[in-house]
């Protein structure tokens, strides 16, 4: 539990003692984690690898709604507000996670307000990711949702100073899916993008060559519409 965000602050004893009160569960790729609608009240914790926040819309088109990595956790919805959960989850990656009960994460909340200050602002982080994704949805095109998804998986290189990188690069299919387009959309953008110089692929790592001007072009867009 050493680098769970939320937990930043309590000291080593606590960590242990939350720990302790945790099961841990491993996940393969593509396994299932939570079930829509499912009555369960724990609360996960990624302690290695990722995990997909997924829903299906009525046409059948599965939709991701959140990319979920180490330190980070989910379910804790349910687990304050007791209604059934509002989405389905799934390993993106071989995964481990901490599950805390209920009762323990709610205690926690009460007890410690560093952890309850945490929580809240990473709740308003997801507020603010939903209102821009409904945004983009409404004024970008598909090929421009997926640029501007690009540009919010990219972080600093550390080996190379003002590079940028996606690592690892989602598959086409899980991109297609978190923005709301088919695979097919996303393999066109990417090609846009390496015949125009602007990324470079390596593996599974994808390099952005400029950036800046990429995320300027999307700004545009955003203004102009689709």
């Amino acid at each position: 539990m050493a680098h769970i965000e939320i937990f930043e602050g309590l000291e080593d004893a606590e960590r242990r003692r939350l720990e302790a009160r945790c099961r841990w569960q491993r996940y393969k790729s593509g396994e299932p984690i939570l079930a829509h609608g499912s009555d369960s009240r724990e609360v996960f914790f990624v302690a290695r690898g990722a995990v997909n926040v997924v829903n299906v819309s009525l046409s059948g088109r599965e939709v991701a709604f959140a990319a979920i990595g180490v330190g980070d956790c989910f379910g804790e919805l349910s687990a304050i507000e007791g209604k059934p959960r509002s989405a389905r989850v799934v390993a993106s990656e071989d995964t481990l996670l901490a599950i805390l009960p209920s009762e323990a994460f709610v205690e926690l909340l009460q007890n410690r307000a560093g952890v309850t200050f945490r929580l809240l602002q990473r709740l308003t982080q997801m507020v603010r990711a939903g209102d821009l994704r409904i945004m983009e949805l409404s004024t970008l095109a598909a090929s421009d949702r997926v640029y501007a998804e690009l540009l919010r998986m990219a972080e600093p290189d550390a080996t190379v100073p003002g590079r940028w990188v996606v690592r690892p690069l989602p598959p086409l299919r899980e991109i297609a899916s978190r923005v709301s387009t088919t695979r097919e959309t996303v393999a066109r953008a990417l090609g846009q993008l390496y015949r125009g110089d602007l990324v470079r692929r390596r593996g599974r790592v994808l390099y952005l060559s400029d950036r800046d001007r990429l995320e300027a072009y999307v700004d545009a867009r955003r203004i102009e519409g689709p």
